[in-house]
């Protein structure tokens, strides 16, 4: 998967058709990286999507609400001023200049112009500068990777402000810093697609390397999957070194080369996503023919692939982020608990030997008048086994004496036990509710989600103050800090923090599952929440949700079993696994210990089952 040339290409046709004399109405920037920007034109209300975020950059249109921030940052503010209220002149792509570089297109007619395949769409706005003067704003979106950004330019190709500034202390290649020119990187021998003549593909598949690496190191804007499709549609091995293409594979690559990049010059787009077992594999804006058991879905729109196949990458990546700080400090208490259950295991081992100790001592106190003076040793017989043994003995003391120090070595060892064995127990614990708030980091969804792991956190003395306060937080268990305090004036204006809520789902039969994605909603969604005759899930012996079958007094069918043990493998630890073991009990069978951990209980007369992690069929219910 990859947004590649061709993707750039086939989306920028379905701007410039839909938005092109638009007005821009309103402009968002809820993330530090996106934007969302209002158009209107021809009646229709349009909502562009821009995101800069490194892992993943992405444009298109939507149809998502979004809430603006209570204070809109420095940047937003700058393309309200400069194009808010703005006519769309044009969107397009750069173009190839009289040097051969890739340039910005001209604010007049670009006909004749030949097109470039970088990842870089162009947004040519009408506006009028603070002397009511009318003037040209370029919105460049670069879909670069780690690279990417959004660039106000003005007519003179000048940056204003980018939504994320580069200086020369981050890239010795370019300055995206207002007042500095703009201009687009050049791809190091890289080749335009779109132009590229016969001979050109001679000698790039003369390159020593395998035959698919040939076209997407060599070419601009082509991703591995297009040049692998481009191979596969030739019938030759993508993996094949290109030394030992015969002539007439040659030719079947040229031909089926030069077939794709008509479809783009013609744009002639099939968006589609291949999905293998349910799961969405790869998209492209061209026919996908090398997966053999994939299946293949095509889209309407290139905006609509794209908002199918992202929609739930980006809110996990904005999640992953979001969760970092926090993750990084349960990740590092938990290796500190891990050195300590290791030091305390060690304890127990050597704890052990007390019974050695303790037998050394009774037979001294048998035995030890046959000890000669200054001696380093003694042997005796073992009257409980009738085996011979022999005591080391300290030559300074006397066979009392080293009686003696052995009985107080037997009752040290023995007190070390007892209390080891307690702390080992209470430091398993920690283990465990530290594996089982990771988990419930990954199943996050929000901020509220977060917000209750955090607390959880806090009351338990694992962190001091919010991870996102500074990222200083992570401290040893019982080290804590109080913050905040009674709600009164000094809380006055503050917004109420969202609650975080229990996932809800639909099985196949009309029956209501609730899923717990921390430890706070598994406690509530288990005794408040369940009535004593609704089913109980859980994955068996690992991390996980708490999974309820509401049953409202109903005979529950087999299949309804099946899914909400799904819901249960699926959102625990182990969820990569084929199968997941599932112990599942009604909820009056499940108990608390008194001061047991949240989320943690003991439960009887259990049944297990193996369920598939696999819940594409179920309804989420909002």
């Amino acid at each position: 998967m990859a947004f590649d040339g061709i993707t750039t290409a086939a989306l920028t046709a379905e701007l410039s058709h839909k938005l092109t004399g638009g007005s821009i109405s309103r402009i968002i920037q809820p993330e530090k990286d996106e934007l969302y920007l209002t158009i209107k034109n021809q009646k229709e209300t349009y909502l562009l999507y821009m995101s800069a975020n490194a892992s993943l950059p992405l444009i298109y249109l939507t149809d998502k609400k979004v809430t603006a921030p209570l204070q809109a940052p420095n940047f937003c503010m700058l393309l309200r001023k400069h194009l808010q209220g703005g006519r769309i002149r044009n969107i397009s792509r750069p173009v190839i200049g009289e040097d051969g570089t890739t340039i910005l297109p001209p604010l007049s007619d670009t006909d004749g112009r030949t097109p470039s395949l970088e990842r870089v769409i162009i947004l040519q706005v009408d506006h009028r500068d603070e002397m009511g003067d009318p003037c040209v704003r370029q919105l460049v979106i670069e879909i670069m990777g780690k690279h990417s950004n959004i660039i106000l330019v003005n007519e003179a190709g000048t940056i204003m402000d980018s939504i994320k500034r580069v200086p020369s202390s981050m890239s010795s290649v370019r300055e995206v810093l207002p007042m500095r020119p703009y201009f687009i990187p050049q791809t190091q021998d890289k080749k335009n697609p779109l132009t590229l003549n016969s001979e050109e593909l001679t000698r790039i598949l003369d390159k020593p390397m395998k035959t698919a690496e040939a076209f997407y190191r060599n070419l601009t804007g082509l991703s591995p999957l297009a040049a692998e499709e481009i191979c596969f549609e030739a019938g030759i091995d993508g993996g094949k070194v290109t030394a030992a293409l015969s002539d007439e594979e040659r030719h079947s690559l040229a031909a089926a080369f030069e077939t794709r990049m008509a479809e783009v010059r013609d744009g002639c787009f099939m968006p589609q996503i291949a999905s293998i077992n349910g799961q969405a594999k790869d998209f492209a804006c061209f026919l996908l023919t090398l997966y053999d058991d994939a299946v293949c879905e095509p889209f309407e729109s290139v905006s609509d692939m794209l908002a199918a196949f992202y929609s739930r990458k980006n809110k996990e990546t904005r999640m992953r982020e979001k969760s970092a700080v926090l993750r990084h400090q349960v990740t590092t208490a938990l290796e500190r608990v891990g050195k300590k259950a290791q030091i305390q295991e060690k304890q127990l081992k050597d704890a052990e030997k007390k019974d050695k100790y303790r037998l050394y001592g009774e037979l001294l106190n048998t035995y030890g008048y046959s000890a000669g003076e200054g001696a380093k040793s003694l042997d005796v017989i073992n009257y409980y086994t009738n085996e011979p043994m022999t005591i080391p003995l300290d030559p300074t003391l006397s066979a009392q004496a080293n009686s003696q120090k052995y009985f107080e070595r037997y009752n040290k060892l023995k007190r070390t036990e007892v209390s080891v064995t307690e702390q080992l127990k209470q430091t398993c614990e920690d283990r465990e509710q530290l594996e089982s708030i990771l988990t419930a980091i990954d199943l996050a969804e929000n901020d509220a989600d977060l917000s209750a792991i955090r607390r959880e956190l806090m009351a338990d003395g694992w962190i001091r103050f919010k991870a996102d306060e500074g990222g200083k937080g992570a401290g040893r268990k019982g080290d804590t800090k109080r913050s905040g305090g009674k709600a009164g004036k000094g809380n006055k204006g503050k917004v109420r923090e969202e609650k975080s809520r229990p996932m809800l789902f639909r099985s196949s039969d009309g029956f209501l599952i609730a899923v717990g994605k921390n430890n706070e909603q598994n406690d509530e969604l288990t005794f408040r929440f369940a009535a004593g005759n609704d089913w109980w899930f859980h994955a068996k012996g690992q991390p996980g949700s708490h999974v309820i079958l509401h049953t409202e007094g109903k005979d529950v069918p087999d299949r309804a079993f099946e899914e909400a043990g799904s819901l249960a493998a699926y959102y625990c630890k182990g969820r990569t696994a084929p199968k997941v073991e599932i112990d599942y009990t009604q909820k009056k069978n499940v108990r608390k210990t008194p001061g047991a951990k949240a989320g943690f209980v003991i439960y009887y007369t259990n049944y297990s089952m193996m369920a598939v992690p696999d819940i594409s069929h179920l309804e989420r219910l909002e």
